[in-house]
């Protein structure tokens, strides 16, 4: 989507294009030659932009190292533990939140039972807390 303003400058850039384009048949040829030198000197003076190369730091050095996960023989090693890698974290995750999952489970007991402690200990009979009038005032009361 394009606004008035951009939609008006490119239309104001192709009219200028076509106009320049028309009117360079009709320029002289040195001054054609000039033009196409000023432009070569100015490539010829471009500096060359740096390319990004990626290598990693130690490359020379891992080549010449013996390599941790395989023998003198060049055959992989397998160690248990580098079998179970993988499964530790996540034996770790599923183990905390079954942990998190009980204490929130405890903490809602805790809850409740303080609940039914203030009911049970209260003068008013349990029907008056099944009355939904009652359940009514005390949201007014309050």
């Amino acid at each position: 989507m394009s606004s008035a303003p951009d939609t008006k400058e490119l239309e104001f850039a192709r009219q200028l294009r076509r106009v320049l384009d028309e009117n360079t048949a009709a320029l002289p040829s040195a001054t054609v030659e000039r033009l196409a030198a000023a432009r070569r000197a100015a490539l010829a003076r471009k500096k060359a932009e740096p390319v990004p190369v990626f290598a990693p730091a130690f490359a020379g050095m891992v080549a010449h190292a013996p390599s941790p996960d395989r023998n003198a023989a060049g055959k992989p090693r397998r160690s248990p533990l580098r079998r179970f890698a993988l499964a530790w974290p996540l034996a770790a995750l599923v183990v905390s939140l079954v942990a998190i999952a009980y204490w929130e489970d405890q903490q809602r007991t805790a809850e409740l039972a303080d609940i039914d402690a203030a009911m049970l200990s209260d003068d008013l009979p349990l029907n008056a807390y099944l009355d939904h009038g009652f359940n009514a005032y005390l949201s007014r009361a309050r």
